[in-house]
């Protein structure tokens, strides 16, 4: 029995220096070492050399742990298996996180391109339809002498109206720099006649019966109509008045004429009065009176003019129109004015470039 005693003491003592002693490290150890490192590593924040292998990992796991089952082991050594096993695990959970956000950033910068791309097109559509829309005829009719939509923008409210902001002979101009010149006498064949007026929403504006005719240059004119702006458009070497009346008349073969009087402060004037005992109550609505007006109460004695080529002051702003505008100035009185500033305090189209357009003038 004493021997069998000391021959199991010798063993446990062999038995307990051989689990002392450390194992050497098989090639599986030495690569979930060097995982293990990587895993630290990435948990520190500290730059890795290389993407991590999420199938080398999981083999190294495997490789673990089937050499820690083949092997015998003490529980020191199970347990530092079992610490070893858990690190490879969390290694690889790791590296499946970040390969679902490497996903995750691919998917979004796919998507960043996408929406770049739509707005890109989107951009591209409305150049498109702006271009378009640009080209496209515009037919508006609405014009004020002010803001929006006043004569800087007239060309820009009917295709029509180009002239207005294109042409090179608009009206009204500065007179200035005239040429002296004989010219031919006006013949005026004006008459009472039937009449009537509106208040077309920029001026008011009466139409005369027909009879009425101006004869110039051997060309004869009808009188079409007349209105009135406040100021005058016209100037003469840079001086306006307080209003003018434009007569407008029209040739057998379509040419235009516009006669100018401009009007002073002064007696009260009976033409002008005649139209203002008619005045229509509500805007774009013609009366037409059953008395007779007679244009050439308006007519100043003397009739030395200025002429040139000019437009129609409004739009259409039609050019090739032919001025005649009085040198000598008539009289309307302070009320008479008064009452057509309560009405259009300001409707006359800014001066134009003359670019050397000719000027005449009668001696």
């Amino acid at each position: 029995m004493r021997h069998l005693i000391a021959l199991l003491a010798c063993s446990l003592v062999m038995a307990s220096a051989s689990a002392s002693d450390p194992a050497p490290k098989s090639s599986a150890d030495k690569a979930t070492d060097g995982k293990t490192a990587t895993v630290k590593a990435i948990l520190e924040g500290k730059p890795v050399a290389a993407k991590t292998d999420i199938k080398a990992l999981a083999a190294a796991a495997d490789t673990r742990t089937a050499a820690a089952a083949a092997r015998p082991a003490p529980a020191a050594a199970n347990s530092s298996a079992g610490e070893e096993q858990s690190e490879v695990e969390l290694s690889v959970r790791i590296a499946e996180r970040l390969a679902q956000l490497r996903e995750q950033q691919a998917a979004r910068a796919a998507a960043a391109a996408k929406a770049r791309k739509a707005a890109e097109a989107k951009r591209r559509k409305e150049a498109e339809a702006a271009i378009a829309a640009a080209s496209k005829p515009k037919n508006g009719t609405h014009w004020t002498y002010e803001g929006e939509y006043g004569p800087a923008n007239w060309s820009n409210i009917n295709s029509a109206w180009a002239k207005c902001n294109t042409g090179n002979r608009q009206s009204p101009i500065d007179l200035r720099d005239g040429i002296k010149v004989d010219l031919e006498h006006i013949a005026f064949d004006y008459r009472p006649s039937s009449f009537s007026e509106i208040d077309n929403g920029h001026t008011i504006q009466v139409t005369v019966g027909g009879g009425n005719f101006l004869t110039v240059g051997n060309m004869t004119y009808e009188l079409q109509q007349f209105h009135f702006h406040r100021p005058s458009e016209e100037r003469i070497n840079g001086k306006g008045t307080e209003m003018v009346i434009h007569f407008v008349h029209r040739s057998y073969e379509g040419k235009l004429l516009v006669l100018a009087v401009l009007l002073e402060r002064g007696k009260a004037n009976p033409l002008i009065q005649t139209v203002w005992n008619n005045l229509p109550l509500e805007k774009h609505q013609a009366v037409s009176p059953s008395i007779l007006l007679d244009p050439s109460e308006a007519l100043p004695e003397k009739r030395e003019y200025f002429t040139y080529m000019g437009s129609l002051t409004e739009p259409p702003c039609t050019e090739d129109v032919l001025w005649i505008v009085m040198k000598q100035t008539m009289q309307a009185s302070p009320a008479q004015m008064a009452l057509f500033s309560r009405l259009y305090p300001l409707n006359a189209r800014p001066i134009q470039p003359s670019n050397g357009r000719m000027i005449k003038e009668s001696h």
